[in-house]
């Protein structure tokens, strides 16, 4: 599920919180990082639980109103396009996902049914949704692209269930435009074959990237002063006390990467560097952080400080 661009951001993140302390202890941030990773996965589940929560909040205002005292005709034979949902209802059956929440304790959304409520009565004004409903029939397909749109225009945005999140989990907040991204891509290759390994994935990739999470954070902290007398005399219109705190920490990673990494390409690093910096930083930060990570790159090269082997000579 995680990139190593994730990862990056989230290194990042604990290494900027670590220097806000006033008494720093490296083994209780390394901890806070390895958890703030795990919290990725339950917001990624709780928010496909959300899907499931919907459609059976949809199905129950069905029945509901099909025994009205004065239902109208279409209260009496509604639309069951959306609660039939094949795409939904393939994560609501799936027994590994079902499971899964349970073990977690997930299952937020029977306690907090306003939210989906909320979720709904937005949907329903929708005139994309009303035309969807009218539909007698539909293809797995349809049913991909409607959740996957509901997903992207309804729930993505909504302001309501980020506060809300936020109040649950301070990690959060950070991690809901990375999981957005990610359910929505699976979404789109989600099917009955790949489904228990697409709804409840490994957090990560494999034991080689957590192992680069907690090495990196380590490096970085661990060899301050090597790293910032890299950074000095490089930034001749800036000290380092007027470069954004952000931006130094990027730097430091960029430049733990070139010295301490040697598996990993110098062209990836600095890529990756500039899109966290675009995202994270201030507007005009990547070029400054570019700039900078390109002329150490020439002096190491130079200086034959560069040990790269394998993938990292690409």
């Amino acid at each position: 599920m995680l990139t190593r661009r994730h990862i990056r951001v989230k290194v990042l993140q604990s290494v900027y919180a670590y220097n806000q302390r006033a008494n720093p202890n490296i083994d209780s941030q390394e901890k806070f990082l390895l958890y703030s990773i795990d919290q990725m996965l339950d917001l990624y589940l709780l928010l496909l639980q959300l899907l499931v929560a919907l459609q059976e909040q949809a199905d129950n205002y069905l029945v509901i109103s099909q025994k009205k005292h004065l239902a109208t005709v279409s209260e009496k034979n509604p639309s069951r396009t959306f609660v039939d949902n094949k795409l939904i209802q393939l994560i609501a059956n799936n027994s590994t996902f079902s499971d899964v929440i349970k073990k977690k304790k997930l299952d937020y959304w029977s306690l907090d049914g306003e939210y989906v409520n909320i979720i709904l009565k937005e949907l329903r004004q929708l005139e994309w949704y009303e035309t969807y409903l009218s539909k007698k029939e539909t293809t797995y397909k349809e049913d991909q692209d409607f959740v996957a749109k509901l997903f992207k225009e309804v729930i993505a945005p909504n302001d309501k269930l980020y506060d809300y999140l936020e109040d649950k989990r301070l990690t959060w907040v950070d991690d809901f435009p990375i999981v957005n991204t990610a359910i929505v891509k699976m979404l789109g290759k989600l099917s009955e074959k790949n489904a228990s390994s697409l709804l409840v994935p490994n957090l990560y990739k494999n034991e080689e990237d957590r192992e680069y999470a907690l090495q990196l954070f380590r490096k970085v902290i661990l060899n301050e002063d090597k790293l910032n007398a890299q950074i000095e005399g490089k930034t001749p219109n800036w000290d380092q006390e007027r470069i954004a705190d952000v931006d130094l920490i990027i730097l430091k990673m960029g430049i733990a990467e070139f010295l301490f990494f040697p598996s990993i390409p110098v062209r990836a690093t600095i890529n990756e560097y500039l899109e966290v910096s675009k995202e994270y930083s201030t507007p005009k930060s990547s070029i400054f952080v570019n700039g900078i990570l390109d002329k150490i790159v020439k002096e190491f090269e130079k200086n034959g400080k560069l040990n790269k082997i394998g993938r990292g000579l690409q």
